[in-house]
């Protein structure tokens, strides 16, 4: 049976092109990029090389860009990093009730140490209102965090208003792009932000490795400490095999973004359209047209979602009910529950997400599998037989 992967926002397969150029700094160029002596300053060059290509993907300078160990710890670094560098000055940071676990928890961890978080609302599509963000400044706050792209539902915020009414305020707007890098256009001028947060395994690069840009002149302290890598931003010796794959990730990936942006628009409209018309009683979540090119999700009434995923996988179909940081919790979707879905609404969601090697007869494939296993689950369900 051939498989069907249809969770590219969970992950990606790393693209042959750059697993090839990882390949030699494994057991070649194998040199600590710390080291004086040449085998080491081939590593660091192989590094600073691929930052710059990274830079490139958001309009960023080089020097700008330090990696991570993927989306969360750069998370995590923007927000305690600035958090706990201008306590001083206040204790506020405004977020959102959608925000990835990587800064939802982040969020908690510092209002235990003391930091006033406002939560804004959304609207039924997942949207942040840019007046709402205006009216919870306050003189304490300093840092805005707000996700570009939701990593479930898909919807598309805002960031460009935000970010105006951030730089008018002066405070400090940090945005989680790690959906959004390499399916829509990103310039951190545009946008207005002080730092962003990427991850190279959305985008056909390896998994382990990551970037936040940091605005030059921002004002945060360092997040691991140790040695002085990074421009001693962040500690401990460079995953060099990560970031040049990473950096190679981003070449393949920024010249054919907008064609592939376009192909994987026709597919996911071709599979919501497909959804609609083979199954009653769904909804579509996120915002009909201001979603990532690639992001389908549905909640299906009287099924579970779980059941769905079972049944699927067991037609060769990968799919996913959210997160996939958030999988193992039966607890309903966050996000979902964000948007107001009850919670039978929310755990009855299934997450269908495109990419590179989606082809249409993997789509039309799902969208003749995906109403038959509706239909046997519905038949043995107790929340259809109740109406709930």
């Amino acid at each position: 049976m051939k498989r069907i992967y249809l969770d590219y926002a969970a992950t990606t397969p790393t693209h042959p092109e750059v697993v090839k150029a990882m390949l030699p700094y494994f057991s070649e160029i194998f040199g600590n990029p710390s080291s004086i002596y040449s085998l080491g300053q081939e590593a660091r060059g192989a590094i600073e090389e691929a930052r710059v290509k990274v830079a490139n993907l958001i309009g960023a300078r080089d020097e700008e860009i330090v990696f991570t160990s993927g989306g969360t710890e750069a998370d995590n670094f923007a927000l305690k990093g600035v958090a706990f560098a201008n306590e001083a000055r206040g204790n506020h940071i405004i977020t959102t009730p959608i925000e990835h676990p990587a800064v939802m928890e982040t969020s908690k961890f510092l209002e235990r140490r003391g930091f006033n978080i406002t939560y804004l609302p959304v609207d039924g599509y997942g949207l942040v209102d840019p007046d709402d963000v205006k009216k919870a400044i306050i003189p304490e706050t300093v840092l805005i965090s707000v996700m570009h792209a939701n990593n479930e539902i898909g919807t598309v915020e805002p960031i460009a208003e935000i970010g105006k009414i951030a730089k008018e305020a002066g405070v400090y707007f940090h945005t989680d792009a790690v959906q959004a890098a390499g399916h829509i256009p990103l310039n951190v001028a545009e946008l207005g932000v002080d730092l962003l947060s990427i991850s190279a395994h959305k985008l056909y690069g390896p998994k382990g490795v990551g970037a936040l840009y940091i605005r030059k002149g921002t004002k945060l302290v360092s997040f691991m400490h140790g040695g002085e890598q990074e421009r001693r931003r962040r500690a401990s010796t460079q995953n060099v095999a990560g970031i040049v794959g990473f950096g190679v990730a981003v070449a393949l990936t920024l010249p054919e973004m907008d064609e592939e942006a376009e192909r994987l628009i026709f597919l996911r409209d071709h599979l919501i359209k497909g959804i609609f018309d083979g199954i009653d009683h769904v909804r579509l979540n996120g915002h009909p047209t201001k979603r990532l090119p690639n992001n389908v999700n549905v909640s299906v009434d009287f099924v579970e979602g779980e059941s769905m995923l079972l049944n699927l996988d067991l037609e060769g179909i990968c799919a996913s009910t959210g997160s996939a940081c958030s999988s193992s919790v039966l607890e309903p979707s966050h996000v979902l529950l964000a948007l107001g879905l009850s919670p039978e609404q929310a755990h009855g969601s299934l997450r269908l997400t495109l990419g590179k090697w989606t082809t249409k007869e993997e789509v039309e494939r799902v969208v003749e599998v995906l109403p038959r296993v509706v239909a046997k689950l519905r038949a043995m369900s107790p929340l259809l037989k109740s109406g709930r």
